[in-house]
Parts: C-alpha cells; sequence; structure tokens
C-alpha cells in the first residue's frame, strides 16, 4: 500500500522523508520501491532518490562447537544464486541457518535449524551479533548465535526436510575451518559464507571463554 508524506523517527539527529512506498513484487521474497529523501552532512535534505529495497524478513543463524575437541558443525547443500556467480560455489559450507517467522523468537529458529538440519538437539546458546548482511539491498537482519555441543546431542540424522534439500553434515576441527576461510583453491574446502566466517573467527577469539 502506498504511503505519502511518512517521516520516521529520527536517527542520531538526522531525518528521513519517505515520499511514497510501493510493493513491486511480492511473492516467496517481495521488493518494496521508495522514493526517499534524506538529511545531508550539510543539514539540508536531498533530492528524491529512488530506492528499491529487497525483503525477506529476518534470519539467525548458529554454529555448534565441541569444547572438548575444538571442532565445529558445518552443513553443505547447493545454493543457485553463489552457483550463478561462480560454479565453483555451488555448494557452500556454512553454519545452520533459517528463516525467522513471524512471532517466532531467534533462539527458537536455531533450535529447530539445528534439529532439521543437523539432527542437533542445542541446549545453551551463545548470541553472538545481530547484522545486516548487505544493507545496501535488503532490510535483512541476522540473529548469530554459537552453541556448545557434544556427541550427546546428537538425536537424528538431519539433512533438511524441506522439499529439494538435500544437506551434508560435518565436524570440521575449527583450525581447518579457519584455514579454508583464506584458501583459494575453489576445488578444495573453501568456506566463503559471510555468517559462517563471521562466526567462525568469533569462535577462534573467544574459544578460551566458552570452551
Amino acid at each position: 500500500m502506498p504511503l505519502s508524506g511518512a517521516t520516521s523517527p529520527p536517527l542520531a539527529g538526522k531525518q528521513v522523508i519517505v515520499e511514497s512506498q510501493d510493493r513491486i513484487l511480492d511473492g516467496f521474497f517481495a521488493v518494496d520501491k521508495a522514493l526517499v529523501r534524506y538529511e545531508l552532512r550539510d543539514g539540508t535534505l536531498s533530492e528524491p532518490h529512488e530506492r528499491l529495497v529487497f525483503e525477506r524478513g529476518d534470519s539467525c543463524a548458529v554454529i555448534p562447537y565441541d569444547p572438548l575437541t575444538r571442532e565445529v558443525l558445518l552443513v553443505c547443500q547447493f545454493r543457485y544464486p553463489a552457483y550463478t556467480r561462480d560454479p565453483c560455489h555451488a555448494w557452500l559450507w556454512e553454519a545452520l541457518a533459517g528463516a525467522q517467522e513471524e512471532g517466532e523468537l531467534p533462539e527458537a529458529v536455531v533450535r529447530r535449524e539445528a534439529m532439521e538440519e543437523a539432527g542437533v538437539a542445542l541446549s545453551r546458546l551463545v548470541y553472538v551479533v545481530t547484522v545486516y548482511p548487505s544493507p545496501g539491498g535488503t532490510s535483512e537482519r541476522m540473529h548469530l548465535y554459537v552453541a556448545p555441543m557434544s556427541s550427546a546431542s546428537r538425536r537424528g540424522p538431519g539433512g533438511g526436510v524441506d522439499p529439494g534439500e538435500d544437506i551434508e553434515v560435518a565436524m570440521w576441527r575449527l583450525d581447518d575451518a579457519l584455514d579454508a576461510c583464506e584458501g583459494s583453491d575453489c576445488h578444495g574446502r573453501q568456506i566463503v559464507d559471510a555468517k559462517t566466517v563471521l562466526l567462525l573467527y568469533y569462535l577462534d577469539r573467544h574459544w578460551g571463554e566458552l570452551s
């Protein structure tokens, strides 16, 4: 529904005026088109600028880790958007992740995804950070966690429940995963997913206090 003349609450004293906003795509994902003016550094308002927002809601991700073996659990699955950019990255090793439904707590999301994707029951969750993965194009926020696990955490095979999911589950030595974040050989186990890289570096930096 078009919005006209709406003004958002000021952020750090700066003004944003949304002159119009329309949903131009409404399917599995949504795209909004807006005409926006915002306060410039000199205090004046900009000319109206058209902006597109890819709206997919928020998401949550977690990396389970074994404090006794210094290993992390990662999953691998086919990612068509990454394939279109570079066929070497058609299958990506990632943290466990899923979309946050309306009214659902982030902690519930990561526990659900851990069971569905990896067959792992998580108890204690350690909140890491909430980030915008690509704020120039999407409003999505990602709520990121790590969680201790053990062999007793395994409750099922995992593999995913949604049609088309074919998820491989593996334990990685943390040091090997960190090396894979910095590798350049696309035929090896290179890790290029942003949320996963962030969480692996967090685990490495805070391992002593986490384990």
